[in-house]
């Protein structure tokens, strides 16, 4: 099976995010030809076109890792009924100026836990939409929208939910199976 680079993205800058949990966890359950390295935007400062000529160094770093990706995993909580404000200005950086959108063509997907019953359905669906503007093939199946019980995922990012285990692990593999469809059609590095 074909190995690929996947970066991922942690919606909450919490450091004791349940969507940090969630995402050690996805890292522990994929496919080992799956290799993870988080992309940070916490040092983002807020997006403005004023720096579209010239990138501060923390944007252009965090760029480059989304370019140096073969594909994006978005592990995001909900706030508000929508995506968290710091991973829409994240988004905004890696996908400005006009013509160098560094998600063109990458492949995506979304996934995130909440305590509530919906399980960030409405974050994934505004997180989705932006990427759709943004040229990002994404996963669209399985979806994935956790309801977070005490003790579900410890700190270490294991599973003590066999069900969710299962599905977590599906979940990656068909993330992997999705990543090597898009890249068999679409050039890496966009167009």
């Amino acid at each position: 099976m074909a190995r690929y680079k996947v970066g991922y993205l942690v919606g909450s800058l919490a450091t004791a995010s349940i969507n940090r949990k969630l995402a050690r966890a996805l890292i522990k359950l994929a496919p080992e030809e799956l290799e993870f390295s988080e992309i940070s935007f916490k040092d983002l400062p807020l997006y403005s076109y004023d720096y579209d000529d010239n990138y501060p160094p923390v944007a252009r770093a965090f760029k480059a890792a989304i370019t140096a990706s073969d594909a994006i995993l978005f592990v995001t909580p909900e706030y508000n009924r929508s995506i968290p404000g710091g991973l829409k200005n994240a988004i905004d950086w890696a996908s400005r100026p006009y013509g160098s959108n560094a998600f063109t063509d990458k492949p995506c997907a979304v996934i995130g836990t909440s305590p509530g019953a919906i399980g960030t359905a409405l974050a994934q669906r505004d997180l989705r939409g932006v990427l759709t503007y943004c040229n990002a093939p994404q996963m669209n199946a399985p979806e994935a929208y956790i309801q977070f019980k005490d003790g579900m995922i410890t700190d270490e990012g294991e599973v003590t939910v066999p069900s969710t285990k299962e599905f977590l692990r599906t979940y990656m593999s068909e993330f992997h199976t999705f990543i090597g469809r898009v890249l068999s059609v679409l050039p890496r590095g966009g167009r």
